[in-house]
């Protein structure tokens, strides 16, 4: 992995967004720009550990935390892996993979939890969800314990970092307020503020300012299908329309393109700053994103209740906005 320093003005996209573009197709369209690496304090630095020391003990995988930052307390822990020789995902749904953690100062580690795999873009790439709880910030070693069908159980370790705490708005806070854009600013024509070729205009009814004025529970997706780093917007989008058919009707949702674009030539165009980069839009740098896409759960008293980046599953989002539903 590599180290996040401080946070000015764009997305950083996950290492193995990174890693795995270069294998995969990208999403609808590209841009001429890769956002910065740009966070603080300063974030995991995950190193695989070889068991043994050898050469000859190397394992057929290589963990990488997708995850983009890991604090204090409960944790959405998202990781994957690559095979060594090629660059390519190897993360599949009959691949089983579990994870355990050594604490600092620790040399055991504690009892591990099992991952749930998530297609990222249906049959081709996918990451594993463990929702874990670090107890305190440090040096960690995450043992992770895999097995392809017909090949070996491995146990691989990996080195990385816990914060106290988190710069992404977290569950638990207070949703910043912001307007987003929606229908009504154009009227009407979704072409002028989506970048999504067949966008749901019920993602664009309401402003994130809008839904917390009016007290209603909410869905928020900052996603661009056209100009995603990670190649994962359009299809975590696509989800996320899918779970949103058949939610309950309080609850609204709101799609955010994170870029600043402009409707030129007849389709939107990303407005790139003078070192030729992507620049975020007023709310990603309020909800002080990372990476693209994410999706929080609001309820509907204003609180952030559920937080997912990259990926998430339908039943993993069904089950967050079933709880949002009922505040």
């Amino acid at each position: 992995m590599f180290r996040l320093p401080a946070l000015r003005s764009h997305l950083a996209v996950p290492v193995v967004a990174l890693m795995v573009a270069l294998a995969t197709a990208a999403c609808t369209s590209g841009s001429a720009a890769t956002p910065g690496v740009d966070t603080s304090p300063a974030a995991p630095s995950a190193t695989p550990v070889v068991l043994g020391g050898s050469a000859s003990a190397a394992p057929a995988v290589l963990p990488v935390i997708v995850s983009s930052q890991q604090v204090v307390g409960p944790n959405r822990f998202v990781f994957s892996f690559l095979d060594p020789a090629t660059n390519a995902p190897a993360a599949t749904p009959d691949r089983t993979a579990s994870v355990a953690f050594v604490a600092p100062g620790d040399t055991e580690p504690g009892a591990a939890t099992q991952a749930t795999f998530v297609w990222g873009i249906e049959g081709s790439r996918g990451d594993y969800v463990a929702n874990v709880e670090f107890a305190k910030a440090g040096d960690w070693r995450a043992i992770f314990t895999t097995q392809a069908p017909g090949s070996p159980q491995e146990q691989i370790p990996f080195d990385f970092q816990v914060q106290e705490h988190g710069i992404t708005v977290a569950v638990g806070d207070k949703a910043p307020s912001v307007k987003t854009p929606t229908a009504a600013d154009v009227n009407g024509d979704l072409a002028q503020i989506a970048t999504d070729p067949t966008p749901d205009p019920a993602f664009y009814r309401l402003s994130i300012d809008q839904a917390l004025a009016e007290h209603r529970p909410f869905v928020v997706v900052f996603a661009t299908p056209a100009f995603c780093q990670s190649a994962q917007c359009g299809p975590t989008l696509d989800r996320v329309k899918e779970v949103a058919a058949s939610a309950p009707s309080n609850v609204a949702f709101i799609n955010v393109e994170p870029y600043k674009l402009q409707f030129t030539e007849g389709r939107l165009q990303p407005v790139l700053d003078a070192s030729n980069q992507l620049q975020p839009v007023d709310a990603v740098n309020q909800w002080k994103l990372l990476s693209e896409p994410w999706i929080f759960t609001v309820d509907s008293t204003g609180i952030v209740r559920g937080s997912f980046e990259g990926v998430v599953g339908a039943d993993e989002l069904t089950t967050a906005i079933d709880t949002i539903a009922s505040s």
